[in-house]
């Protein structure tokens, strides 16, 4: 019986010292391979867990962004409550203008010539008669610009010539023609009144030009 169990043995072992070495580099390459099999998927677990918490980290972090941008920083807040700058419209430039909400650069541009035209705004109703500027852009600015009357460049009405007067936008060709040969024919126009009474120009023309004009 002895005999038969340890027959193996004897056989195993008598393997001459080649065989036996290559019997233990195979045993050896035989754990590695085994060993990888192992030690692979478990690396790629952790691999996929940490996709996976980075993943969720990142959803989380997404989650959080609209409440903290619903977050306003002291200095937003201050910025927040700083209301916007009101523009002269009779000393402002090009760029001011474009700077206001639906004036781009051809309608400032209209603006400071229509300003140059009249010699200043009076009120910023004027607007209104710029070319292309429509009554939704005026309530768009009309809280933002202002006009001083005191920096009207004003017209003598005594001295001024017809060409310096025809200029002026509100005047039409007969008013002009019938301001001289009235001023002519008194020598000085003392008020704005006179030229009313005397059917020259309207009531409501001489509300309109009556900031640009001087006695």
């Amino acid at each position: 019986m002895k005999h038969f169990l340890f027959k193996p043995l004897r056989d195993w072992f008598g393997f001459t010292r080649r065989e036996r070495r290559s019997s233990f580099i195979l045993l050896i390459i035989i754990a590695i391979v085994a060993g990888v099999r192992f030690i692979v998927p478990a690396s790629k677990a952790r691999v996929d867990m940490v996709s996976l918490e980075l993943t969720e980290l990142s959803g989380d972090t997404i989650r959080q962004k609209p409440q903290a941008a619903g977050k306003l920083t002291s200095v937003q807040k201050e910025r927040r409550n700083v209301p916007a700058a009101v523009i002269e419209l009779n000393t402002c430039d090009s760029a001011s203008l474009e700077a206001l909400p639906g004036i781009g650069t051809i309608l400032s541009a209209r603006i400071i010539k229509y300003r140059n035209l009249l010699g200043g705004f009076a009120s910023i109703d004027q607007l209104k008669e710029v070319y292309g500027l429509t009554q939704e852009t005026f309530d768009l600015i009309c809280s933002r610009v202002k006009a001083d009357p005191s920096l009207i460049r004003r017209i003598n009405i005594n001295k001024a010539e017809y060409k310096q007067l025809i200029r002026l936008p509100y005047f039409e060709k007969g008013e002009v023609t019938g301001i001289l040969k009235y001023r002519e024919l008194t020598g000085s126009i003392d008020e704005l009144s006179d030229l009313v009474d005397k059917k020259i120009i309207t009531e409501e023309k001489a509300r309109k030009v009556k900031w640009y004009l001087e006695f």
